[in-house]
């Protein structure tokens, strides 16, 4: 893969631990994934502060954690235990593929990441936060750091890779929906939404949709991975159940393409 800085977010230098020589970036990892994993299991007690303090509220939160995986609630954060908070992430990115088909490899790397609930954090008062942020968006995150394209871009990248295939051929790395709308005008690839209501026949599985603004200023996007008389199914990063381009979460969604202006980018020369 080519987007590959989410191999920063599965690891920690040393063990961290109250009273320790600890670094403040792990503690902030450490605090992040225990908040995450809550998203998922809000009874068990781990959402604390994001603020690189081991103190007794992130002890109590990782003796939480351990309890919930019944071993010894020590308090202390290795790589082993540091494993196992983040191995969402991992499995997320490093499931082996099994589908030979581009469209259908795209379809089912956005499925593996779905199912392991791709969130964002407000850290520091600040949106767009966190270790899915980072991985989708080559290590940036941040309120202005809108992570819709990242996250398509990284599913386009994880299938392509998987076929041997370089996505930076088809578009650049970018986290611009208005660059890759652009790009789909020059390169006769993105099918305006006029179209895409006459003739669905253009949108296929595997495709990027992108919410159009303007005609030239697109703001939120996702891959579409079913396409039915008058709506398309999607997993999109960044939404949620307004479909906003600042969202949350990754989500799969339904969207009535009849009623929305969604131009729809073809991956068909990459296939």
């Amino acid at each position: 893969m080519k987007k590959n800085k989410y191999l920063k977010e599965l690891t920690i230098a040393n063990t961290q631990k109250r009273h320790g020589e600890n670094n403040k970036k792990d503690v902030m990892k450490i605090q992040s994934w225990l908040s995450l994993y809550a998203i998922l299991h809000p009874e068990n007690g781990t959402v604390t502060a994001i603020d690189g303090d081991f103190g007794p509220a992130t002890e109590k939160a990782v003796k939480n954690f351990q309890n919930a995986l019944n071993v010894t609630a020590s308090g202390i954060v290795n790589q082993i235990l540091f494993d196992k908070l983040c191995e969402g992430m991992k499995n997320a990115f490093e499931t082996p593929l099994k589908s030979t088909s581009l469209r259908n490899a795209i379809i089912e790397a956005a499925e593996n990441h779905l199912k392991n609930a791709p969130f964002e954090l407000e850290i520091k008062g600040g949106s767009n936060s966190g270790p899915w942020v980072r991985a989708y968006m080559d290590g940036h995150d941040g309120s202005p750091w809108y992570w819709c394209m990242g996250f398509a871009q990284t599913i386009l990248d994880q299938a392509a890779s998987a076929l041997g295939k370089d996505f930076r051929s088809l578009m650049p790395l970018t986290y611009s929906c208005d660059t890759v709308g652009t790009i789909g005008l020059n390169k006769g690839l993105l099918a305006r939404y006029q179209n895409v209501r006459n003739n669905p026949s253009v949108m296929k599985p595997g495709d990027f949709f992108l919410l159009q603004k303007s005609k030239y200023d697109w703001t939120h996007t996702g891959i579409i991975i079913s396409v039915g008389n008058d709506v398309v199914e999607t997993i999109e990063g960044n939404t949620n159940q307004a479909g906003s381009r600042n969202g949350i979460a990754v989500l799969k969604r339904t969207r009535n393409f009849r009623k929305s202006k969604l131009d729809v980018f073809s991956i068909e020369p990459l296939v």
